[in-house]
């Protein structure tokens, strides 16, 4: 009886009911074309006319759903009133002939079912009532409707069970249309290959965006808190014996957080859809631009960070590619962040250019010569934390790792981290297009 008279079912009856309005237009059109060719003749006043109009109609409608936006509507509205799973059914337009072969067939039954039970919709109903009031209603009797078993001067006492009849006739045809439209949904509304591959394309696109603001998130706020914390623990310590080193450790963390924040606020700006970043928002940092304010930001802890840069050809790291300068930075910025978290002692940064390391060729690898690609390397090292100590202790590899890995492998790069002689190491290793960046 749910099935029948239950929520679901209305909502599909009136799905139907949608279907038999949306073909009026196509039937019309029909009708008055089998009327011109009958001899001028008004179809509706003929039932076999009405039914050729209808069945012309059909055609129709399957030609036009092969364009247009057909299968997004009709997505909508099987979600919406058929109860259809939403993983069943395909999101935008097809985008292949077979598709649109398939949604022109789910809108021609849509229709044509829909003008059907549209139909009996409006003319069961009244013909029942009709019907049933025959036993009550005497001058019904004497009135001449329908033909045969449908009329009123009928055995006043059948002509109730009749009426009944039809209605429940009614809703049965409606909650059987209805059942086979929501069946049939999947089948010719469902996503195809091609959409399946477009919807994990979009899916990957997606998450590649997600996971490079969380880099981004995971670097700058990451490396600014492991910052401030070792620069607010060396001024506590020193702030009787050194108030000037306990003003440069102030105004370090104060430059920290200020700069974060800014990173913070454009990557906030990309996690919004059409909000941009503010004008006034940190430009992502570059080993030109920030490379000298990172040093000294993490010296202001009291870490000791041996610096040996060698730019090679290029003169100065503004000759770099920027996108090869933005990921150095950060990939910098990540070994600090270890050395600060996992390190005691002074650390060893050295990042130079130099030449690519062709397999297939003999090269110098100081000076370049024999090769047609250079490439920078990137080295920090430190000594471990004692085991007791108040650093972290060291662990194969993080998020922070994990993205820095993602960010060489951008470039076509690698990175390597693990315990290396006396010490802790991080290597990486860009590929740079040109010979004079």
């Amino acid at each position: 009886m749910n099935r029948l008279l239950g929520a679901r079912a209305g909502w599909r009856w009136v799905h139907l009911i949608l279907g038999g309005a949306l073909l009026m237009p196509y039937f019309l059109l029909a009708q008055v074309v089998v009327g011109v060719v009958a001899g001028g003749v008004n179809a509706l006043d003929s039932a076999p006319l009405s039914l050729l109009a209808y069945a012309l109609s059909l055609p129709l409608v399957a030609a036009t759903a092969l364009f247009g936006p057909v299968r997004p509507m009709s997505v909508v509205a099987v979600r919406a009133l058929c109860g259809v799973p939403v993983e069943g059914l395909a999101d935008g337009p097809a985008r292949s002939w077979a598709a649109r072969g398939r949604t022109s067939a789910w809108w021609t039954l849509h229709l044509g079912a829909g003008a059907l039970i549209s139909g009996m919709t409006l003319a069961v109903p009244p013909m029942a009532v009709v019907l049933i009031a025959v036993p009550v209603v005497g001058r019904l009797r004497d009135v001449r409707l329908g033909y045969g078993w449908f009329a009123t001067d009928t055995n006043p006492y059948v002509a109730p069970l009749v009426g009944i009849g039809l209605l429940a006739g009614l809703a049965l045809c409606a909650a059987g249309a209805g059942q086979l439209l929501a069946r049939t949904a999947p089948v010719l509304l469902g996503p195809t290959p091609a959409d399946r591959l477009a919807a994990a394309e979009e899916r990957a696109a997606d998450l590649a965006v997600r996971n490079r603001l969380a880099r981004e998130l995971h670097d700058a706020v990451g490396h600014a808190l492991s910052a401030v914390t070792l620069q607010a623990v060396a001024a506590r310590r020193m702030l009787e014996r050194d108030p000037e080193f306990v003003r440069e450790a102030l105004a370090a963390i104060e430059d920290t957080t200020r700069r974060t924040v800014g990173e913070l606020d454009a990557v906030l700006g990309l996690l919004r859809d059409g909000d941009p970043a503010r004008p006034d928002a940190a430009p992502a940092p570059t080993l030109a631009t920030d490379l000298a304010g990172l040093l000294a930001r993490t010296r202001a802890g009291g870490t000791t960070v041996t610096a040996h840069q060698d730019p090679g050809r290029a003169g100065d790291w503004a000759a770099l590619p920027a996108i090869a300068s933005r990921e150095a930075y950060r990939i910098v910025q990540e070994g600090l962040s270890n050395a600060l978290r996992h390190g005691v002692g002074p650390v060893d940064l050295r990042i130079r250019v130099r030449a690519g390391a062709d397999p297939g060729a003999s090269t110098d690898t100081d000076t370049g010569t024999g090769t047609a690609y250079r490439e920078l390397e990137i080295t920090v090292i430190n000594p471990p934390a004692a085991p007791g100590g108040d650093r972290e202790p060291r662990t194969g590899g993080g998020r922070g790792l994990r993205g820095a890995a993602e960010r060489a492998a951008l470039l076509g790069g690698s990175v390597e981290a693990g315990p290396h002689e006396d010490g802790w190491r991080l290597r990486a290793v860009l590929p740079l297009t040109g010979d004079d960046r």
